[in-house]
């Protein structure tokens, strides 16, 4: 080889390294622009305003204003209550579903497990509307049994938060079910231990850090959920509300700033506790776990049963009678059937339907996009530096989206900067959807990566792929499921979500959950449930694709290296 040639590769080989480097911290700028940019700069904001005074000076005028405010300790009051009573029950009932499915011999499991995820699927206010067409003065049973049932305040908030939240606590104490080794329940029965003392020697310690794992879960979805307090909360008045009639009704953002930092305290606590619990859960974890397959005792699974088939029964009459009222002619007169109510009535008619669909889309793909190529640039980094981008990757999840919502409307509705531009378009409405849900899409692309094997990297690197090939042609492949079930988790979610987006919609951009708050806000609840009946269907149908999607892709060779 000549001298010339020589430098030549040596020149092109030294010209690729530097355009690896290049491209391994283009995947972590960006990601972290866009983290600093919309979600590290707006909470500042909430935070200055929450110390701006009237004159423009900063102090704690506003804080003692609030904390001097009768209105303000009872929606405190209210909001704590209401997140313990809900808490106990769901983490109750959620640890009867779980131990039910995994640790009990009957049958029909199968359609527990498609039902209890219906209350993830919808907007939480469904919870409420159903509630209101089977318990509310003319409700259902109302009219069955004769009396006027008054389903707004604590109790019918309580009925709603419960059915919303109860998913989560079944998934996490499932999840830590699943993972008893059953040769350990079959050494207790060699030594005579009865199902009860197995139960409590066994199962329990096991699974203790999973259901302090979902109480705190539970606890933060309920005293931040805007939806459900809305609709059927009454003249119960929590902090998500009060922060809506700061900003809404009064007019008053410094005021809205105060009550959105007081409710991130809370949350931020129960966070931070939330994942110290599941850091013990995960250290718990043993590898080569044999499956438990549980006998069938009649006196623990029988009750279990019935248990179980009680609360999925509560869940189908919530989700299905606002299916079926969405058909009525005429609530409660009249249940003739009839599309009539599928006839939006309110300005747009499905225009915020296909909004909304097209905002999920865009959050979810670009959001899938962030999420990848950060998770690429974490692996070139290493120690404190990488340490400090995950802790920074997780922190939204600290944030309830009625605040995280509140932020963007102050950061984005001021002229004082260029960012104002978004504010009123679909595309900061899909940012917001996509950084509210930021944390669990980054955790689950994350467990992919972690089960990637280094030398398939390795290999490619020796055959001469560069940077950017690996990652399309050996790492892609190899976690697309877990990339796959992040896309259509964001895209669900963002059509559902109303807390986050409540604050972002204008006279001309509406979402579908707020159209439906709108409607049933206007006395057209029957409209309410029709558009909430479409919005079903949708996250219904993306669910489908997503599980067709995962199942072909399992039946099919992964392409490792690119030829």
């Amino acid at each position: 080889m000549s001298v010339a040639t020589s430098q030549r590769a040596a020149v092109k080989k030294g010209f690729w390294l530097d355009s690896d480097k290049l491209l391994a911290a283009a995947c972590i700028a960006i990601p972290l622009i866009g983290l600093t940019l919309f979600f590290l700069y707006p909470m500042g904001v909430v935070f200055l305003r929450s110390l701006t005074v009237p004159d423009g000076s900063y102090g704690l005028g506003n804080y003692a204003e609030v904390l001097s405010s009768k209105g303000f300790w009872r929606a405190t009051q209210h909001s704590m209550t209401m997140g313990v009573a809900t808490t106990v029950v769901s983490v109750f009932l959620g640890f009867i579903i779980a131990h039910g499915l995994h640790r009990c011999a009957f049958r029909g499991k199968w359609l527990i497990r498609g039902v209890i995820v219906l209350p993830l699927l919808a907007p939480s206010l469904v919870q409420a509307l159903g509630l209101i067409f089977l318990l509310g003065r003319n409700g259902l049973v109302s009219r069955a049994i004769g009396m006027e049932l008054d389903i707004y305040g604590f109790w019918g908030l309580l009925i709603a938060n419960t059915l919303y939240a109860l998913p989560q606590a079944v998934m996490i104490i499932g999840a830590s079910l699943v993972l008893l080794d059953a040769r350990t329940y079959e050494a207790a029965e060699v030594m005579g231990a009865k199902p009860m003392r197995q139960f409590r020697d066994l199962t329990l310690p096991a699974i203790f850090f999973a259901l302090l794992n979902s109480a705190f879960v539970v606890f933060i979805i309920t005293i931040t959920d805007f939806g459900n307090a809305a609709v059927i909360g009454g003249d119960y008045s929590v902090l998500a509300t009060e922060i809506y009639t700061q900003v809404i009704g009064l007019r008053n953002f410094n005021m809205g700033a105060v009550v959105g930092i007081m409710l991130l305290l809370p949350t931020v606590i129960s966070y931070y506790i939330e994942r110290q619990s599941m850091k013990r859960q995960q250290g718990r974890h043993a590898t080569n776990v044999q499956k438990f397959v549980p006998s069938f005792y009649p006196n623990r699974d029988i009750p279990m049963a019935v248990a179980c088939f009680a609360v999925v029964a509560m869940i189908l009459s919530v989700i299905g009678v606002v299916i079926y009222a969405s058909f009525v002619k005429l609530w409660p007169y009249n249940h003739d059937l009839t599309f009539k109510h599928f006839d939006i009535t309110l300005a747009g008619g499905y225009a915020s339907l296909w909004i909304t669909i097209a905002i999920s889309l865009g959050a979810a793909a670009g959001g899938t996009v962030l999420i990848f190529i950060m998770a690429l640039g974490l692996r070139k980094l290493s120690g404190g530096i990488a340490q400090a981008v995950q802790v920074l990757a997780a922190m939204p999840a600290a944030v309830p989206g009625i605040v995280l919502g509140l932020a963007y409307i102050l950061t984005f509705n001021s002229t004082a900067t260029p960012l104002y531009l978004l504010y009123g378009t679909a595309t900061l409405i899909a940012v917001i959807n996509f950084y509210h849900y930021h944390t669990q899409a980054f955790l689950t692309v994350m467990t992919g990566f972690r089960q990637f094997p280094t030398a398939l990297e390795e290999a490619a690197s020796t055959l001469g792929a560069g940077y950017g090939r690996t990652a399309v042609t050996v790492v892609a492949p190899f976690v697309a499921p877990m990339l796959i079930a992040v896309f259509f988790f964001l895209f669900m979610r963002s059509m559902v979500t109303l807390s986050a987006v409540v604050f972002l919609t204008t006279a001309k951009l509406d979402v579908a959950a707020v159209t439906i708050m709108r409607l049933d806000d206007a006395g057209l609840t029957s409209q309410a449930a029709a558009f909430s009946t479409c919005v079903m269907a949708v996250v219904c149908l993306a669910l489908g694709v997503m599980k067709l999607g995962l199942k072909l892709m399992s039946r099919s060779p992964k392409v490792v290296v690119g030829g």
